[in-house]
């Protein structure tokens, strides 16, 4: 597919993209009960930069879906919903200072270098423990989360899975990447 350089869509894509969003919106109505497609596509239509954003969180296995509205900002907040985490964000360190501290077998890229490039934001702990308030997520896998200040400055990071019904956040050395591991984002439209 051709896209445009400016971090737009071409139309074509953007209907596209539009399509599957409203089709997932429309079958996980649970997520958004009180949310109606026809403003979020108004506000999707109105920043294509945050449409893009979606088809990067798409592209990447997200499966991204509304589940909220924040009435102070406005915004309608978006969270990748896949069951496991996004297969093609997986095998990352948690971010760039990690990255570049790894002597050896680096990986491809960092959780957060990666979100940044798309536009998004690592999902928080409190984020993580909302989405598997709507279902059950990273049964088999586990996603980096945004880690707070004091950790990541002793050179941990956090992570979260959801095992033996219950969720679980846990830590790791932020240079630390497992196959099994990638990351969720959250966008805010």
């Amino acid at each position: 597919m051709t896209k445009a350089s400016n971090k737009e869509l071409i139309p074509t894509q953007s209907d596209g993209l539009l399509k599957v969003l409203k089709t997932r919106f429309e079958k996980s109505s649970k997520r958004h009960a009180d949310i109606e497609w026809p403003k979020v596509q108004e506000k999707l239509e109105a920043n294509p930069e945050k449409l893009w954003s979606l088809d990067q969180m798409e592209e990447t296995g997200g499966e991204p879906d509304v589940v909220g509205f924040d009435s102070k900002t406005k915004e309608y907040i978006f969270y990748d919903c896949s069951v496991e985490s996004p297969k093609g964000r997986r095998s990352f360190c948690y971010d760039n200072e990690a990255l570049e501290a790894r002597k050896k077998f680096k990986p491809e890229n960092s959780a957060m270098g990666m979100a940044a490039e798309m536009g998004i934001e690592l999902l928080t702990e409190g984020e993580y423990r909302a989405l598997q308030k709507l279902g059950k997520f990273d049964t088999k896998t586990s996603s980096w989360l945004k880690t707070p200040e004091n950790i990541r400055k002793l050179g941990g990071a956090i992570f979260g899975d959801f095992r033996f019904d219950t969720i679980f956040i846990y830590h790791n050395g932020a240079e630390s990447y497992y196959g099994g591991r990638g990351f969720r984002g959250v966008l805010k439209v």
